[in-house]
């Protein structure tokens, strides 16, 4: 199978690093013509100039995904330098974890704004592009926990679950247009957001140890890598998925219902290390 995406616009939000930026490297690679985005300068331009040796040509902006103005003013950029935009994968945005007893309501609709609207804006600006071309791939990066509810982590499991709807919804209403929504619902990838997991653990536990807690509800026994997620998305961006619309796409290496007994499960190893860890004398 030869995916050709040889000059295809496409921009990749949330892109100066983790599984955004492995996904603008493939795109990259294959020669398509690149705009990321980001809110950190320094490591939006380095992922900028990386992706220079193999693109066609880099667009890079920062840009915060609740500022309506600002991503329509990017879209706006991309779609007139280069004529068009095909595809657009919608990344941006990480988990935030909380209960009902620790969670504000304005805790929620702040990861709200991000998550669900973030998404929201930046299908909102680029569909009028694809329409006038009647073609256009859209790929929503979502989490398996907007699928699979799991009893922790609130704001995550209620606003990744309402992308899911959402990317369904316009998969559906989008398709007369030729325009493709599709949804890839991650599991435990390996990005940085394990180190803070880990950390939040505090002293006493190795990082061995935390991965082989982590990965007792995955069947596959690993955590999925970046370049994994962007093999798929580049998949959907192709003329081989031009018969997939409204999917719903898991790439969690197995993970299903499992992710439901996550949470006891790393509350009981913090007990564990919490309880072999010798206190701190006190000053």
């Amino acid at each position: 199978m030869h995916i050709d995406l040889r000059g295809k616009r496409v921009i990749v939000t949330g892109a100066s690093r983790g599984i955004g930026l492995a996904i603008a490297r493939a795109f990259a690679a294959e020669g398509a013509r690149v705009a990321i985005c980001a809110r950190g300068a320094d490591a939006l331009q380095a992922a900028a100039r990386e992706l220079a040796g193999g693109a066609q040509a880099v667009i890079a902006r920062e840009v915060d995904v609740t500022d309506t103005a600002g991503v329509q003013a990017f879209v706006a950029e991309v779609a007139d330098t280069w004529g068009g935009i095909d595809v657009l994968v919608n990344n941006a945005g990480q988990g935030r974890g909380g209960n009902l007893d620790t969670l504000t309501p304005e805790q929620i609709l702040e990861h709200a704004n991000i998550l669900q609207m973030g998404h929201f804006r930046f299908v909102q600006a680029v569909v009028p592009h694809m329409r006038r071309q009647r073609w256009g791939r859209i790929v929503e990066i979502n989490a398996l926990a907007g699928a699979i509810p799991t009893p922790d982590g609130i704001p995550s499991v209620i606003n990744r679950a309402a992308c899911l709807a959402l990317s369904k919804s316009l998969g559906m209403s989008l398709a007369k247009d030729n325009i493709l929504v599709n949804s890839l619902n991650m599991g435990w990838i390996d990005t940085g957001q394990w180190d803070r997991h880990y950390r939040e653990i505090g002293p006493g536990a190795s990082r061995e140890e935390f991965d082989q807690m982590v990965l007792k509800v995955v069947p596959l026994g690993r955590f999925g890598k970046p370049e994994e997620v962007a093999g798929m998305a580049l998949f959907l961006a192709s003329d081989y998925a031009s018969f997939i619309s409204a999917a719903s796409i898991d790439i969690a290496g197995g993970l299903q219902g499992q992710i439901a007994y996550y949470p006891t499960l790393k509350r009981d190893f913090a007990d564990m290390v919490r309880a072999r860890t010798p206190a701190q004398d006190a000053p």
